[in-house]
Formats: structure tokens, C-alpha cells, sequence
């Protein structure tokens, strides 16, 4: 079975597997964000990050490689008087941008090692000058926890790989630690996390 194919079916199964609130390090950048941003969040699944996103007045597309996912994404956008761009896509393949995005939310998306360089750089040339791109995903300190999180430990984020796959970015923060996650039915309790939030070189910066 595809990855596309079975999150298809995973979504299909059991709606909003990791909820309807957005993830609390991205809502933390709420002070920083202002109408008319233009945003990419990547991976969004259900939707619950893109869609908070467009309430605070982005232009959002999200990206993944579930449609089904994506179909309640829309639905919700509506649910709330919003509206996002959708597209399902193979991230590894997709035809990536220039400079279009003002903040890329990379969300709990964990890939292989080597698609995750491309992804990477896919995220980096997308990025607009002053630009963002917010990072949380599972550390390999996460294993054999019950909160969520892949099993595959080429999977999992550590702040080297982090700072190797955007070296091109200026690194704003970068830190590993514990979280509490109360994300839906998949992301619950005490989880390890790399979380990390870099900017596109610029003279003058979109957002402070």
C-alpha cells in the first residue's frame, strides 16, 4: 500500500486523528504573523494547522499526499467561514515554488532521510526573503512512547539534522526536548520533539 493510500485509509477510518486545534509551537507564532502572509503548510493532513493559519487572515495552501485528509481540510475551512488551497502531492516530487511562501509550517511530517533533503530544499528555495519555516517532529528520544510518532528511526528529527537540512536559513531557535501533546487521539501525553523556527536571509525582513 502507498503511503498516499494509507493515510487515505487511516483518515477514512477514524476522523481527526490528531484534532482540530492547531499545533500549540505554530500558534505560538501567532504574534508574529499579520493578514495577507502567504502560507504553506506542509503535511497538513486534516487540516487543523492551514486552517488556523487562514484565521488569522494567510493565504494558505496546504499539501499532502492524502485527498481524503485534505477533503475534511476543506470541510472544516468551511465549517469556520474560511477558505485554504488544497493539493495532494508527493512532496518528494512536487514542482516546488520560488520565494512564494512568507511561512512553510513543517508539522509532525516525517519522511526517509533522503526525502526529507529534498523536501528540505523543495521548503528552502519556496521560502520568500524574510521568510520562515517553522519545524516540530518526533526526536528519536520518542521511541517507545504511546503519545505518537513513527517507529522507523530514519524517520525521526535530531537538531543536527535539522540544522543541516536548512544551513541555508538563519537558525532563529532550535531546541530538543519534552512536550505534552494534546493533539487529537494519536498525539497524546509526554512526547519528544525537535522544534526549531528559521528565516530566509534578507535585507529587509516581511516578518519581525
Amino acid at each position: 500500500m502507498s503511503d498516499a493510500a494509507a493515510w487515505d485509509a487511516r483518515y477514512g477510518a477514524a476522523p481527526w486523528l490528531f484534532g482540530q486545534a492547531p499545533n500549540r509551537y505554530l500558534e505560538s507564532l501567532a504574534p508574529r504573523l499579520r493578514p495577507g502572509l502567504r502560507a504553506l503548510a506542509l503535511g497538513d493532513g486534516e487540516g487543523r494547522n492551514g486552517v488556523w493559519l487562514a484565521e488569522q487572515g494567510l493565504d494558505v495552501l496546504a499539501v499532502d499526499w492524502s485527498a481524503t485528509g485534505l477533503e475534511r481540510a476543506e470541510q472544516l475551512a468551511r465549517d469556520r467561514g474560511q477558505r485554504i488551497a488544497t493539493e495532494a502531492a508527493d512532496l518528494t516530487v512536487w514542482s516546488w515554488p520560488e520565494a512564494r511562501f512568507d511561512l512553510i509550517a513543517w508539522v509532525f511530517c516525517h519522511l526517509p532521510s533522503a526525502d526529507r533533503a529534498v523536501v528540505a530544499a523543495g521548503a528552502c528555495r519556496a521560502l520568500a526573503p524574510g521568510g520562515l519555516l517553522l519545524l516540530e517532529g518526533f526526536s528519536p528520544a520518542q521511541q517507545g512512547r504511546r503519545s505518537g510518532g513513527p517507529k522507523d528511526p530514519d524517520l525521526l528529527w535530531t537538531r543536527a539534522k535539522a540544522e543541516a537540512d536548512f544551513a541555508g536559513l538563519e537558525m532563529l531557535e532550535c531546541l530538543e526536548g519534552t512536550v505534552l501533546l494534546d493533539e487529537g487521539p494519536r498525539h497524546q501525553g509526554p512526547a519528544e520533539v525537535v522544534r526549531g523556527l528559521w528565516r530566509k536571509p534578507q535585507a529587509e525582513r516581511l516578518i519581525a
